[in-house]
């Protein structure tokens, strides 16, 4: 298909052998990787606040790295009325991880699989909290994704994506790894998820708050003027996670920083997107998770400090 094109037949895929997928939040990550599963032939529905009942609900406008494009349509429930959720995908914003799930608490099968897929720290400790018997799954990735308007989405960068067990009943679940990966391109399992973890927030303290505030795609974060600033973070970010008893040093966290920003640099951050829609960032699961666990160690933040307040400042 030409680029740009648009497949005027709705497509919807089943595959009657894998058990369906059930994305909670359909942002501009989970719209993408909603299509993503569609397209490969997983069957895949998203759970909807139910102020969406009203709401119009087009087919899923999908562009692809490519920048082909196609209308697909995928099945859609309610969180009041969920059905039977057999592997559920939380791609919410951080903010919004406990307050979607809670709906779902008595509800949700003891063995049904939580995949936890977004920026930020200490959500999947409280996720645990309230489904103490569900297989609970930590996730990072590095896709890119933007929302051009009601139900349509483009992805905007290829990466990785990682799951972990964040509980001992999530250790039978590595296979949930593979059917991603079939989907994404690259998805795999990591029973040290946590460093992971931490790597992908230290990317996320350098580049989110600078972009958001100062309006910038990430890839112009690459030229002097934020050097200083970004080695900085980096330095205190190493600091913080050494204390937590993760072995890394400021150098390879800038390294890290500096790859993203040149495989990202015609990217938009979602912090950015945020900031620039007037929507609450995920500075609190970011920059406050660092704060945090830096005041329970004694350690002394000042840049990252001062990027938090300017964020909340102009949140």
């Amino acid at each position: 298909m030409p680029s740009g094109s648009r497949d005027n037949n709705l497509e919807k895929s089943r595959h009657p052998s894998s058990p369906q997928w059930t994305l909670l939040g359909c942002g501009a990550l989970g719209g993408v990787f909603a299509s993503l599963l569609t397209l490969s032939d997983q069957p895949t529905r998203v759970l909807l606040r139910d102020r969406h009942r009203a709401t119009l609900h087009p087919g899923i406008d999908f562009t692809s790295l490519e920048g082909y494009t196609q209308l697909l349509a995928i099945e859609r429930g309610f969180v009041s009325q969920p059905g039977k959720i057999k592997r559920l995908l939380v791609m919410t914003k951080a903010n919004q991880v406990v307050p979607a799930l809670t709906p779902l608490v008595g509800i949700l099968a003891t063995d049904t699989p939580i995949v936890l897929l977004h920026n930020g720290m200490g959500i999947a400790e409280q996720v645990v909290q309230l489904f103490p018997h569900n297989p609970v799954i930590a996730g990072v990735t590095s896709h890119g994704a933007m929302q051009g308007g009601h139900f349509v989405f483009r992805h905007t960068g290829k990466g990785e994506t990682w799951l972990g067990p964040v509980n001992d009943a999530a250790k039978a679940h590595a296979y949930l790894a593979e059917d991603l990966a079939s989907a994404l391109g690259q998805a795999g399992w990591d029973e040290q998820i946590l460093t992971r973890q931490w790597q992908k927030l230290a990317i996320n303290c350098a580049i989110n708050p600078l972009t958001a505030l100062y309006k910038l795609k990430n890839g112009d974060l690459a030229g002097p003027r934020f050097a200083d600033v970004l080695q900085q973070v980096c330095v205190e970010v190493a600091d913080v996670m050494q204390a937590e008893g993760q072995a890394t040093s400021s150098d390879e966290l800038l390294r890290r920083v500096m790859m993203v920003v040149e495989l990202t640099a015609d990217n938009y951050s979602s912090m950015y997107q945020d900031m620039d829609l007037g929507r609450e960032t995920e500075i609190e699961a970011i920059t406050g998770f660092l704060l945090a666990r830096a005041a329970k160690h004694g350690i002394a933040v000042p840049v990252n400090q001062g990027l938090y307040q300017a964020i909340k400042e102009k949140s």
